[in-house]
């Protein structure tokens, strides 16, 4: 199941672990589960620590394991076979559960010790989504923790039956004791405000307490964070406050266009930026949402949507910009349960089913290509005349034979049967007529909306497209206030844009610093 050297590196791994570890496998006569059965036995070959036993619950979905303590009986269990993007997932499992210590924060480990209610979270995913180990990790943290807490990560392509009955059309999907908790990106802290409503309290508490920055960037994507190094990298006391680091990035799988490097994947990119920040003295605050931005005595406050507020001398926006919506009937009632915005994430879901890509971009005709691998036949719905993504990947979807790309066409409905998507209707705009399909997912792929809602009506010039107007040195209309990245006004929308934004931006704030603080000497 393992090679040698994955072997060799988990053997080195397993060294750390100070606790017996029981692993508790549920067969049947699948395939999977002879899988399961292989990977159990090798890692259990790995340590000492490490032993297989056959699982007693006659109950237990078949097939999946439970990693369990017997030292303080907590439990964390993979329904199907935790490869891909969750085998990291099942090695912190092992690693947490047998006593190597959570990077998790101290604040946060407290807070989970504290919870004193039984909680069962059920955490439905893709092997394919990137989303989702970030979701599975954060649960399983909890669960390694306090023994009260139980997390049970699913496949949802191996568990049809559960997905079907639960019409759960994207994941990650978290159930908690049986009810809907939350779906989509979602972190530790997150989830612990959300189950301990005092520990958003204690958080914003210690928010207000902070000093006043010299640099407050606003958004933790490719812009915020290159702001943030040469911010810090000038002395400067920096801070990032962002909802989740890393911003669209992380959703994103193939990266071929960063100059320098030739390939590689958004969640390695956003990891390695996050320790370039962490190179530096950068106070990062994570799951925060900016709310407002006032202007205070010499320089600006933000708050936040947990009512904190943060104080700071300038400013860089950088919060980036979200999947645009079609905004067309049926839309927001089968979100997420047919309608998506992922397909990497979500598409194993519709496996030998039909679907539509809404966009002929580049991210419409890449999801189209890697949805063609699983799905029955995949409809790119475009409503212009002409592709815009690159001829390149043009050439390689119309070699597909379960790809249609239709041109000209305007979609106009979503149509669902009151619980799930079964087809669109669209326009084609040469003729006229109503066409209608019949889906069973679409995939939204039509551009980018900037992350400034919480700008609206106040003091910052914003384009009508709602983007931070900036000039040549990432300056708004504020004083000591800079955009960078895809929040703002610069044309093209691009990781290597940003981050170069990023630093004019930083740089234009250092600038005017030093300026302010020469007017402010010589006012007094």
């Amino acid at each position: 199941m393992l090679d040698n050297n994955i072997k060799n590196q988990l053997k080195s791994h397993f060294e750390s672990l100070t606790q017996p570890v029981e692993l508790l496998i549920a067969l049947d006569d699948s395939k999977k589960s002879t899988e399961l059965e292989n990977l159990a036995h090798d890692l259990a070959s790995l340590s000492d620590k490490l032993t297989v036993s056959n699982n007693p619950d006659i109950d237990a979905r078949r097939p999946s394991m439970v990693v369990h303590s017997t030292e303080k009986d907590t439990h964390i269990t993979f329904a199907g076979v935790p490869m891909g993007h969750e085998f990291t997932s099942l090695v912190l499992a092992l690693l947490h559960t047998g006593g190597h210590a959570s990077k998790a924060k101290t604040e946060d480990i407290e807070q989970i010790q504290s919870l004193d209610q039984p909680l069962n979270f059920e955490i439905y995913i893709s092997l394919s989504c990137q989303t989702c180990p970030q979701v599975v990790q954060a649960l399983n943290t909890m669960a390694a923790t306090n023994s009260q807490i139980k997390a049970t990560m699913i496949d949802g392509a191996l568990f049809q039956d559960e997905v079907e009955q639960r019409n759960i059309l994207a994941v990650p999907a978290v159930y908690l004791n049986g009810e809907p908790f939350s779906q989509g990106a979602v972190n530790l802290t997150d989830i612990l405000n959300k189950v301990d409503a005092k520990g958003a309290v204690r958080q914003a508490a210690a928010l207000n307490e902070k000093d006043e920055f010299d640099v407050l960037v606003v958004g933790g994507g490719p812009a915020g964070a290159s702001a943030a190094i040469y911010s810090a990298r000038k002395g400067l006391n920096t801070g990032i406050v962002a909802d989740r680091f890393g911003g669209q990035v992380a959703d994103t799988l193939a990266i071929e266009n960063f100059i320098s490097t030739k390939a590689t994947q958004g969640p390695k990119l956003v990891a390695q930026l996050e320790e370039h920040v962490k190179e530096y003295d950068v106070d990062v605050m994570h799951n925060q949402r900016a709310s407002g931005l006032q202007r205070a005595n010499n320089g600006y406050e933000i708050t936040l949507e947990n009512g904190a507020m943060l104080k700071a001398k300038s400013l860089v926006l950088a919060t980036g910009a979200r999947w645009r919506e079609m905004n067309v009937p049926g839309e927001q009632q089968y979100r997420g349960h047919g309608v998506a915005y992922c397909p990497h994430c979500d598409g194993p879901l519709f496996k030998g089913k039909p679907v539509a890509v809404i966009g002929g971009g580049n991210s419409g005709i890449e999801a189209a290509i890697d949805l063609a691998n699983i799905v029955e036949h995949v409809t790119v719905l475009e409503f212009a005349d002409t592709l815009r993504a690159d001829e390149v990947l043009i050439r390689k979807a119309k070699s597909l034979s379960n790809i249609t790309i239709i041109k000209n066409a305007q979609t106009t409905a979503v149509l669902g049967d009151g619980k799930k998507v079964t087809g669109l209707n669209y326009t084609d705009r040469v003729s006229g007529e109503s066409q209608s399909l019949t889906l069973a997912g679409i995939f939204v792929q039509i551009g980018l909306i900037p992350n400034t809602e919480w700008l609206k009506g106040g003091e910052l010039e914003l384009s009508q497209f709602g983007e931070i107007l900036v000039d040549a040195k990432g300056a708004t209309s504020l004083p000591g206030v800079y955009g960078a990245g895809d929040a703002t006004n610069t044309p093209f929308k691009q990781i290597i844009i940003a981050m170069g934004s990023g630093a004019t931006a930083s740089l234009g704030a250092f600038d005017y610093l030093i300026r302010h603080s020469e007017q402010t000497t010589e006012a007094a």
